[in-house]
């Protein structure tokens, strides 16, 4: 049985005490995205794969975006990139955060992400954890995990999957529905 966070409040953490125990499972909301091969196709095997570290997960509706080119370090390349399908998972899980994007990134490479890749280059599926529960896990190096994900409220192509299917749910750091933060960035 996968280790369970034991707590994780509204406030920054250096370290985590799991606990395997038979606690409640924590509400999550994974990001999901692709412009190679099937994304549809591909967002189904990864939702497949997850299937036994997930409960009840639900794929959001899927969205046509364009490349978006925010990320630190990210360039824009010379060549057009196709567009992006993007989705958001709705799940409950068991595994501690630490141990659920350890499963994102296996799942990841199951199904041909290539790592270390060009920041922002095309990608057969990116599956980002965006809330785990109410965590909050800060820290300067991007490569750590960190949560929420620091831009998902700056994001419509988060924001807009994510409301289709989890509406109510809070981002911690913000304390605003998911809803809210949608609004709140499509207003003039």
């Amino acid at each position: 049985m996968p280790m369970l966070l034991l707590a994780c409040a509204n406030t920054q953490h250096d370290t985590f005490y799991e606990y395997n125990t038979n606690m409640n499972p924590v509400e999550v909301l994974i990001g999901m995205g692709a412009n190679l091969g099937n994304p549809e196709i591909t967002f189904k095997r990864a939702q497949l794969l997850l299937s036994s570290d997930l409960i009840n997960s639900k794929i959001s509706p899927l969205y046509q975006t364009i490349p978006v080119y925010d990320k630190p370090g990210s360039i824009k390349p010379n060549v057009p990139q196709p567009m992006y399908t993007n989705a958001v998972m709705h799940a409950y899980t068991y595994w501690s955060p630490q141990d659920l994007l350890k499963r994102l990134l296996e799942v990841e490479k199951t199904l041909g992400r290539i790592r270390p890749a060009p920041v922002c280059s095309p990608r057969h599926i990116d599956l980002d954890l965006l809330l785990y529960g109410d965590c909050i896990i800060s820290s300067t190096n991007p490569d750590e995990l960190q949560l929420p994900h620091p831009r998902m409220h700056l994001r419509e192509f988060v924001l807009i999957p994510a409301a289709d299917i989890a509406p109510d749910m809070v981002h911690p750091g913000l304390n605003k529905t998911i809803k809210e933060l949608l609004e709140q960035l499509s207003a003039p």
